[in-house]
């Protein structure tokens, strides 16, 4: 365990230029910027490794991009990659990042069809100088903060179940102009804004709030964003500038604002502002409490690839490389088989958990159903366990055995049943 605690805190503006595609897969690519795409995230030092959380404006970072976002985070600030928690928020107008797919499609013919190789070691660089350069102003910290608030109308889960019985995952992030979606019931969701904070004495430092949402009111109409919860977490900062604010997607691959959002401008600000009373309401509720040492557990997680045939490798890199192949699904295909070589090499997703006495920190890898998060909550009823989701995203979704069994299926699916097994063991070993 560790002592003598500092923290200290960065931000890096990683927006990306024009031109740009989003989501990896949107067919409209970047057009105009709404709002810069931020990296936010602290450095926590003790007499063991340092710690860094990173929280960063974009819809995933897989595979090889993920390692090494980690590693030259982890040289600039003197600690093992193990130690970076890197998350996205998962933003749709933002980009996907993953290095072995783009080296794939660079192969094909297709450079820069994913994302800018040249514009994202830019900004891992400069989020990793900015990190290193933040140690110069760390600040003691001698109590933590915990606080938790309802958010009202916001997350509603995918499942729902037809008039007939049949039971889809049809509700998307802006189904709420259906009269159905929007009144069928909200399904599994977690209520609760978490807000995890660093003081020193009775000076706030750091908030960390965190939401289990898909983070989308309305994409893909080439409006580069940080959409609501961007918009929620800019202004909890004006309120207080001394406090560094960073926001946190939890697990939420099955949960939208899609009840409660019919994709309108409208919408999304006012999605904004019930994420903003849920973080000042968490502030107000917020206990603190000394503290003197901080753990770190990491364990390594084995997730079973899909075994159908067009998940094999042979298929997929016949996919990248045939021209009369539409461009977008020779992307997935890439991000298929850059995700499959990455099982077959044996190499497993590291699965974190911060200790902070009477809270845990755990990050989940890509698009964890909301399930696992109430999971790590029932197996630690005892301790504020904050989930956060969207660490390692190659897995896409991952749904529990219930949702394997309602027969959820997607694109952005790579993994078979079985993991909800893994998972709890990973989680019995680390909370």
């Amino acid at each position: 365990m560790a002592k003598q605690i500092r923290v200290s805190r960065f931000s890096v503006d990683v927006t990306i230029p024009l031109g740009h595609r989003c989501m990896g897969l949107l067919p409209t690519k970047s057009k105009e910027i709404v709002d810069p795409l931020q990296t936010h995230g602290i450095v926590l030092l003790s007499d063991d490794d340092p710690i860094v959380i990173v929280a960063v404006d974009w819809c995933e970072i897989r595979n090889e991009s993920y390692e090494r976002w980690r590693e030259v985070i982890a040289k600039a600030v003197g600690t093992k990659p193990v130690r970076v928690l890197l998350s996205s928020l998962h933003q749709h107008d933002a980009p996907v990042a993953d290095g072995g797919a783009e080296n794939l499609l660079n192969r094909a013919g297709l450079l820069g069809e994913l994302f800018d190789f040249a514009f994202h070691e830019d900004c891992v660089q400069r989020v990793a100088a900015a990190a290193k350069e933040s140690l110069e102003d760390a600040t003691p910290v001698t109590h933590l903060g915990l606080g938790k608030a309802k958010v009202e109308k916001v997350a509603s889960n995918r499942r729902i179940v037809n008039a007939d019985g049949r039971v889809s995952f049809g509700r998307g992030s802006s189904s709420g102009g259906n009269p159905f979606m929007a009144e069928a019931p909200d399904g599994l969701i977690d209520p609760w804004l978490r807000t995890i904070s660093f003081w020193n004495g009775d000076r706030p430092l750091v908030a960390l709030h965190s939401y289990a949402t898909h983070p989308m009111s309305y994409y893909g109409r080439g409006g580069v964003t940080y959409d609501f919860v961007g918009m929620a977490r800019e202004r909890r900062r004006r309120d207080d500038q001394k406090v560094h604010q960073i926001y946190l997607s939890g697990c939420s691959g099955d949960v939208t604002a899609g009840r409660y959002n019919d994709g309108s401008q409208a919408s999304r600000e006012l999605l904004a502002h019930r994420i903003y009373e849920g973080m000042t309401a968490a502030w107000k509720a917020t206990e603190k409490t000394p503290i003197s040492e901080i753990g770190f557990r990491s364990t390594p997680l084995e997730l079973p690839f899909r075994t159908e045939e067009r998940f094999s490798a042979s298929y997929l890199l016949n996919r990248i490389e045939d021209d009369s192949v539409e461009i977008r699904q020779r992307i997935h295909a890439a991000m298929t088989l850059s995700s499959r070589q990455r099982v077959v090499s044996g190499k497993p997703i590291d699965l974190p958990v911060v200790d902070l006495g009477p809270a845990r920190i755990v990050l989940f890898p890509g698009e964890a159903f909301v399930g696992y998060q109430v999971l790590a909550q029932e197996m630690k009823p005892d301790l504020f366990v904050q989930s956060i989701g969207y660490g390692e995203c190659w897995p896409g979704y991952i749904p529990t055995d219930a949702c394997f069994a309602d027969k959820f299926e997607d694109t952005w699916l790579w993994v078979g049943p079985g993991c909800e097994t893994k998972i709890r063991e990973a989680l019995t070993k680390v909370l």
